[in-house]
């Protein structure tokens, strides 16, 4: 095993180990949350399913851009929800049942949208390729049902034992991501340097910066639902954006950078509206103390 197959092993593991923290934590009826409120489920996928994918277009088609970058943000666009996104929506003042249904629900319906989108893509701008929906699948089952699922049984079973190993999960899951993803920044670098200077960094903090507000905007008149459609919306699964984007003829290197240069603009772009989430989260609640 080489060291590019052990870091990326590595980074697997932390997010099944996050995964499983937050399965750890919830029940079924929050993976049902969205199914039994149409209103917010049709809002939540004209967000991310509908308006993401046309304005990854719109870029794609007005600027001049590396097609390893347009091909990345066509693939983001249609990807679902990353699995280690419901902790930092949390944090935010995000509503934890929306965020673990949304994670469970657009994660399944991927596995339909994301090949059909994809082939739509393809044709449009004339490349070859197609990703299948057992490939989505895979993904989804390993990085997300899987470890959710198998914590939420042992919540239900066992809910001293899930109290107990909840928290050390979710540490030895946050370590194994940052001693996985900084040498993967690292050893792809000079590939997301190279889309400096150009432009392409200003357009992708768009992209996120839209995904942050159009999702705000659909979340309805929930505070805590806007802030987990949000971050949703402007976030996405990367190994299922990578698979898309190879599966569409582009190259897993130059593609991965493309898609960790979103990836971290993303992270930066959300750091203000995380900041003043929790402050109106914070807010409130000193407002309900006070009456």
């Amino acid at each position: 095993m080489d060291v590019a197959s052990f870091l990326l092993l590595v980074l697997k593991s932390s997010i099944m180990l996050t995964v499983l923290a937050i399965g750890l934590n919830a029940t079924v009826d929050d993976t049902l949350y969205l199914v039994r409120r149409p209103s917010l489920l049709l809002r939540s996928l004209l967000s991310m399913n509908v308006i993401m994918p046309l304005v990854a277009a719109a870029l794609v088609v007005a600027f001049d851009l590396p097609t390893s970058v347009k091909v990345a943000l066509v693939a983001l666009a249609v990807s679902p929800v990353p699995p280690i996104l419901p902790k930092k929506e949390l944090k935010a003042g995000g509503h934890e049942a929306y965020a673990i249904g949304l994670l469970v629900g657009v994660g399944v319906l991927a596995i339909v949208t994301v090949p059909i989108v994809v082939s739509w893509f393809i044709d449009a701008f004339d490349r070859t390729g197609s990703i299948s929906p057992l490939a989505v699948a895979k993904i989804v089952a390993t990085s997300v049902l899987a470890p959710l699922f198998v914590g939420i049984a042992i919540r239900a079973w066992a809910p001293t034992l899930a109290q107990h190993i909840a928290r050390p999960a979710a540490m030895i899951g946050n370590v194994l991501l940052i001693a996985s993803a900084l040498p993967l920044i690292y050893a792809t670098w000079p590939g997301i340097s190279a889309l400096f200077g150009n432009g392409t960094v200003l357009i992708v903090a768009a992209m996120a910066a839209t995904g942050l507000f159009t999702g705000h905007m659909l979340g309805g008149p929930d505070a805590d639902d806007r802030t987990v459609l949000a971050l949703s919306t402007a976030s996405r699964h990367p190994a299922i954006a990578l698979g898309a984007a190879v599966a569409a003829g582009e190259q897993s290197k130059t593609v991965l950078a493309a898609i960790l240069l979103y990836l971290v603009v993303a992270i930066l772009i959300s750091i203000p509206y995380v900041a003043w989430r929790r402050r109106q989260t914070a807010a409130a609640a000193t407002s309900i103390l006070s009456v």
